[in-house]
């Protein structure tokens, strides 16, 4: 059973919007550890939200104002919503949680 699934991802111009969604299995859902990562090509993959202890926020300062970060702990689902999108948001976008399941990741690409 794969642990994560991402999805929503796709091409926008920038200045739009995607919702990703990252659906995990029961055993791999940690309500209070879960986060997104993104790799654009050539870099190393940073972090760039989660939710972690008593459903704390965080965000990379590229994307505070503009991704916002939740989940529905019934579907054991976590989600980025991405508003304002810029190119420089153009990569492959990853979930992680209880600190050690990966996802297979879901591309973002953003044209100017």
């Amino acid at each position: 059973q794969v642990p994560l699934v991402e999805s929503g991802g796709g091409s926008v111009q920038a200045g739009g919007s995607l919702r990703l969604s990252c659906a995990a299995s029961g055993y791999a859902y940690c309500r209070y550890d879960m986060t997104w990562y993104r790799q654009a090509p050539g870099k190393e993959r940073e972090f760039v939200s989660a939710i972690d202890s008593a459903g704390t926020t965080r965000y990379t300062d590229s994307v505070k104002g503009r991704f916002t970060i939740s989940q529905d702990n019934a579907k054991n689902t976590l989600y980025l919503q991405m508003n304002s999108l810029k190119p420089e948001d153009t990569a492959m976008y990853y979930c992680k949680s209880c600190s050690q399941y990966w996802g297979q990741g879901t591309q973002v690409t953003v044209s100017s």
